[in-house]
């Protein structure tokens, strides 16, 4: 993934504008996840005297790069250094943490104190199958239990029994790709990951031997791409297996399609026709297509299978062919159901003039018409879809609105003097709200590399909000939730060390 470094990023420099005014604007950024960082960076640029105040709803910053990256996939995470090499590099930025726009703090005291505001809060609901039983114990959404293993602390309790000897994963994106390759990886190998402490015991426990990654369309259309599935069919001691008549049609339609689409049928096709390995500690991952779920069959609160309609498509070899049901149904065994269609914003504020059918703030490329001042970037701008390179180009499109507002006086940025966080931090003290600072954050990372290192890992995350204010404030805490989980593996990588040692 291509990612500009923060000196490189493009300049269309209002440093004439700012210097005709005595008192440079203040921008408030809602949302620390990658929205928020690549919207201050280029206003950063832009306004060299322009003042960005990030607000972010957790103690530590990076949002979705923290929170939704696989632990496996440490390189996409490397765009944190250029984020923090922002936030050093300038006396203009500052970050806040430990805030929630929307209750601690009202979107339009942010406007009341700030030129502009950023909405960069990204989606953090669920979208629903609507079907019986899906909700009740061991029916997750992928958010949730990318948040449980990422460490996202309204996640950590996760109600999940890993007991069971097989799952199905509903949905057939790079993240559900994510899910299956994360429960069938050997712990192990995700242990040298900065996986948090209670998800790797967890899956050490796991019972799963299969995992059913199924989608309401063909072998064809997927909508994972070539990079995921590669990684897929590398796991150790792990089958990639796909039916003969969804391999036959993959071969037959492969070479109408262009290069990138082709490379990705063909290694399809290539991983279903490989021999199956077979012993006690081999898991397998199919992929099944042309199903619709429609019930989640359970006994006594425990699942048993998933109850499928069969479809068809009008063009099978169409990318964008119509799928219809037909009479047929099919059931998969499973103890665990995880659907990954997809995630949805919320509207935090109820000033917000809010899409409910796409879930998004009503806005034109990024500024929200209804109020002045007011703009929006990443998910909850467009919906939540593409990679860190998208959000970064969304970014930039939305901070060249606002740029083009002060410069025409659309945004009346000069009339009076806004006090920014001056105004805002009394409020939120008065509130016991107390901000963590980036400062803060350091603090904290310090002291997660620093586990980490105990048990051979990048860091060992914080999974408590308590914990990581009083590690950022410098309080003496008693034990939290995820000690139990490190000391435990502590001890096994003690073990392990011992035992090769003999």
């Amino acid at each position: 993934m291509l990612l500009r470094p923060w000196r490189n990023i493009p300049s269309r420099c209002l440093s004439s504008l700012t210097s005709t005014y005595s008192v440079p604007p203040k921008v408030a950024i809602v949302g620390g996840g990658p929205a928020g960082f690549y919207s201050a960076q280029y206003l950063l640029k832009n306004m060299p005297d322009g003042h960005v105040d990030m607000y972010e709803k957790y103690p530590v910053p990076f949002g979705l790069v923290r929170f939704g990256v696989a632990p496996d996939h440490p390189e996409v995470k490397n765009v944190i250094h250029q984020f923090t090499a922002m936030a050093k590099s300038t006396p203009y930025f500052r970050f806040f943490g430990g805030v929630t726009v929307g209750a601690t703090l009202s979107v339009s005291e942010l406007l009341s104190n700030y030129d502009a505001v950023i909405l960069a809060y990204g989606s953090a609901g669920d979208r629903l199958l609507g079907i019986a039983g899906e909700t009740g114990p061991n029916v997750l959404s992928a958010r949730e239990f990318v948040g449980w293993y990422n460490g996202l602390p309204e996640n950590v309790a996760l109600n999940m029994d890993l007991s069971c000897t097989s799952a199905v994963v509903i949905g057939q994106g790079n993240v559900a790709l994510d899910v299956a390759r994360i429960l069938l990886t050997p712990p192990d190998l995700l242990a040298q990951t900065d996986i948090t402490a209670h998800a790797l015991l967890q899956l050490r426990e796991s019972k799963i031997r299969d995992v059913y990654v199924v989608g309401r369309r063909g072998p064809i259309q997927v909508a994972f791409t070539i990079k995921e599935f590669r990684e897929l069919t590398k796991l150790q001691d792990v089958n990639t297996v796909l039916r003969q008549e969804d391999i036959q049609q993959l071969v037959d339609a492969a070479g109408t399609f262009p290069a990138r689409r082709k490379r990705l049928m063909e290694l399809m096709v290539k991983s279903g026709q490989r021999k199956l390995q077979t012993g006690d500690n081999i898991r397998n991952c199919h992929l099944r297509f042309l199903l619709s779920p429609r019930k989640i069959v359970k006994a006594d609160n425990t699942i048993y299978a998933v109850n499928f309609q069969k479809n068809k498509l009008e063009i099978p070899t169409d990318m964008d062919s119509v799928v219809t049901s037909t009479e047929e149904t099919e059931a998969i065994p499973c103890g665990l159901v995880i659907r990954s269609i997809g995630y949805k914003a919320e509207q935090i504020d109820k000033s917000l003039p809010f899409d409910t059918i796409k879930h998004i703030i009503k806005n034109e490329h990024g500024r929200v018409l209804t109020h002045p001042g007011l703009y929006c970037s990443g998910w909850i701008k467009r919906g939540p879809e593409g990679v860190i390179l998208t959000t970064m180009n969304d970014a930039y499109e939305t901070v060249e609105l606002l740029l083009d507002d002060l410069k025409t006086g659309r945004l009346k940025w000069s009339l009076e003097r806004k006090t920014g966080a001056e105004a805002i931090l009394p409020l939120l003290r008065s509130r016991d709200c107390d901000p963590v600072t980036f400062s803060e954050w350091e603090a904290i990372d310090k002291e997660e590399v620093a586990r980490g290192n105990l048990v051979g890992k990048p860091r060992e995350k914080s999974v408590d909000v308590a914990e990581m204010i009083g590690v950022a404030k410098g309080i003496q805490l008693s034990k939290v939730l995820f000690h139990d989980a490190l000391n435990e593996n502590l001890d096994e990588v003690k073990e392990n060390k011992e035992t090769k040692s003999q």
